[in-house]
């Protein structure tokens, strides 16, 4: 399945004083497009913590800083599922410069956990969440674009 594209621009407020991105902002852009892709499967994030009071988090996150990139420069950050379990998601994200064969600038190698329950005092705090199977919904559609070899 080819991978979700989901477009960015740098900013100035995402560069430091010579104008390169500063690397935390390739993990905004990379939850950007992550939110972007559920919302373009009709299945956003909201609707899962909505109705099975459940959400995708981050539980590990590797970045490769290839090329830097620069003030005002149009990039698309790619979304491609690699596995699906039945609580796990993992994805390979790539961050690219927006013209045709653009170049790569950054690569991540992310590991999503479904966990429901609640972040309010009542429960607990955080430690209310646990690890919960994904949302049948989510698991058909994700299952659906779970990227075969040569995608």
């Amino acid at each position: 399945m080819p991978a979700h594209r989901h477009a960015v621009r740098v900013y100035f407020e995402d560069t430091d004083a010579g104008g390169v991105a500063y690397h935390a902002n390739y993990l905004k852009w990379a939850e950007r497009a992550r939110t972007e892709s559920l919302r373009a499967m009709h299945l956003p994030h909201a609707l899962m913590m909505e109705r099975y009071n459940a959400m995708l988090v981050v539980r590990r996150i590797e970045v490769a800083y290839v090329r830097p990139a620069r003030l005002d420069e149009p990039l698309i950050v790619e979304t491609r599922i690699v596995a699906l379990g039945a609580a796990t998601l993992d994805l390979d994200q790539r961050v690219v410069r927006e013209e045709e064969g653009g170049a790569e600038l950054a690569r991540l190698s992310v590991g999503l956990v479904c966990v429901r329950g609640s972040l309010d005092g009542a429960a607990g705090g955080a430690d209310g969440l646990r690890p919960a199977r994904i949302p049948e919904p989510w698991r058909q559609a994700l299952g659906a674009l779970l990227a075969r070899p040569g995608t």
